[in-house]
């Protein structure tokens, strides 16, 4: 489908972040960091979970497809943000911004329910912890991991489809660093009315969907802990719940001042800066907030890299 090209455009130019010549070489260095951060981080918890037998439970199984899903959602478009800063022009065809379009929408979407899943997991284990094993069972996992990635492909190939449709003319400059629904919707010579409503639709439906979700757990969840006697306990449930609200204030903020504000070009400017923190900030930070303060990682970290220098040794 995305070999289909009916547009007089066959190739787009990305704004990227700023056109200031004095920011481009500090802003290369900056998001170079941050995507190293974020691949030694992600793929390190996924590699740590994986070889760890005592860390293959529910809630460490949703946090190795989060990080999955961040490692992935991250490499989509940050190579070619890279580019961008050290060349004069970054040039993307339109098969490959279809298909950009594509994979960060259905990564973004998997990942709000990932994390709705582990809000969920969260709620169970806080709120009925004697019957935790029980309703967390591997199959309850797996049906909600791939109820998160069905409804990412379901939300992406609706937004894709839709902008398939579209005929792009003269202007081919997208005000991003990435192809995203709104920068291309203002570069259409034809009529975006049934695209936004997709947007309104689909975005509304899945934001609805997860945050009730959430909240709904929490409401329960926060009842649970005030009833907690040890104040030891309550701490450690505060701070289990503190990582993840952090990981969806990070992402639900940013995306919606980004899609549910405004389509202006003004809007679109301050809507680049917001959408650093949902691309880059949350798949860099999640690693740290939900690993590297859990003991069991620690734990498990600290016999992996025993291991290495053991073997090392011998």
């Amino acid at each position: 489908m995305l070999a289909r090209n009916d547009s007089l455009v066959t190739e787009f130019i990305l704004a990227g972040l700023t056109d200031r010549p004095e920011l481009q070489q500090p802003l290369f260095c900056l998001f170079l960091m941050i995507y190293t951060v974020t691949l030694v981080g992600n793929l390190g918890l996924i590699i740590l979970i994986g070889l760890n037998s005592h860390l293959h439970t529910p809630m460490y199984y949703f946090l190795f497809n989060l990080s999955f899903v961040d490692l992935c959602y991250s490499s989509v478009f940050t190579p070619k943000m890279l580019m961008n800063f050290v060349s004069m022009k970054n040039i993307i065809s339109y098969v490959g911004c279809m298909t950009q379009l594509f994979f960060f929408l259905f990564f973004v979407i998997s990942e709000c329910y990932m994390l709705t899943s582990m809000a969920y997991d969260r709620y169970v284990a806080i709120c009925n912890p004697l019957l935790y094993k029980v309703t967390m069972t591997r199959r309850v996992c797996v049906v909600l991991t791939l109820a998160a990635y069905v409804m990412g492909f379901a939300g992406a190939s609706a937004h894709t489809g839709c902008m398939l449709r579209l005929t792009f003319c003269n202007v081919n400059v997208i005000n991003h660093y990435l192809c995203d629904i709104l920068p291309l919707l203002q570069l259409s010579c034809t009529s975006t009315y049934v695209n936004e409503l997709v947007v309104l639709i689909v975005v509304s439906i899945n934001i609805a969907v997860t945050s009730v979700t959430i909240l709904v757990s929490y409401i329960f969840i926060l009842t649970s802990i005030l009833h907690i006697k040890s104040a030891q306990g309550r701490s450690k449930a505060f701070s289990t719940c503190s990582s993840h609200v952090i990981a969806l204030s990070i992402l639900y903020g940013s995306a919606a001042f980004m899609y549910l504000k405004c389509s202006s070009p003004g809007c679109m400017k301050q809507g680049k800066v917001s959408s650093v923190f949902y691309t880059h900030t949350g798949p860099m930070l999640n690693p740290l907030i939900y690993s590297l303060r859990n003991k069991d990682v620690q734990v498990a970290l600290r016999k992996s890299l025993f291991k290495i220098q053991r073997r090392n040794m011998s």
